[in-house]
């Protein structure tokens, strides 16, 4: 069918897709490389560096990830750059959290004592020593964190602070057919259903992920 302005809402639906997935895709690397980095550096650092960084944490933690999204997006305005550094800056606790715990682990390997006596710098300890091996939990987060970042974005469009019109993405196509959703329910409910999919999709292959790693780490 088509929208209220008669454009082929098939046409705007599988466009919206790539809007959506590339602001999601970019949302998860910025939040993953920051806070991927910050948690290495707190779980190998130590001391006074941990505290901080991971108080920093439990606060950011505590405030609801969509409520600063909506805050943030609306005082630098909507626009994609926009909305992927918010989306990346609300986000990048998680990663930390995962990061820090496992390198807290791994940083007491011996391989690592013996690079660091060797007189490595921390910057090649950290990417080369400890970041492969504390990268598949983070891809299993990465996962999940994906499909949230769909809906994330979904829901800021859906309220007119995400992807601007003409530009379609679902959530924008979902909020203009909500005053048709009588005589013309077809612009709600196919973006909802693709939504759905993907998000639903992005999920069991997350859970995949999570238990193949969790085999080979049994088996290893």
């Amino acid at each position: 069918g088509s929208d209220e302005l008669g454009r082929d809402l098939l046409s705007r639906v599988i466009y919206g897709t790539r809007i959506s997935l590339l602001v999601a895709l970019l949302s998860v690397c910025v939040s993953g490389s920051v806070g991927t980095l910050i948690g290495l550096i707190a779980g190998y650092r130590r001391g006074w560096t941990e505290i901080l960084i991971m108080r920093a944490v439990d606060i950011m933690m505590s405030i609801p990830a969509i409520l600063l999204a909506i805050l943030m997006v609306a005082v630098l305005g909507p626009s994609v750059t926009n909305l992927v550094i918010v989306l990346g800056l609300t986000r990048w606790p998680r990663y930390t959290r995962i990061a820090y715990a496992q390198t807290l682990v791994v940083a007491n390997m011996p391989y690592v004592t013996a690079a660091r006596l060797a007189g490595a710098r921390m910057p090649r300890i950290l990417f080369h020593h400890l970041l492969p091996n504390i990268l598949a939990p983070l891809v299993v987060v990465a996962t999940l964190e994906f499909g949230l970042m769909i809906l994330y974005e979904a829901g800021l469009s859906f309220l007119g602070l995400g992807i601007q019109p003409p530009t379609p993405s679902w959530g924008a196509i979902m909020n203009a057919g909500r005053d048709y959703i009588a005589s013309a329910w077809w612009i709600t409910v196919f973006p909802g259903v693709c939504l759905f999919l993907v998000v639903l999709s992005v999920n069991l292959l997350g859970d995949y992920l999570r238990d193949y790693f969790d085999r080979r780490s049994m088996t290893s």
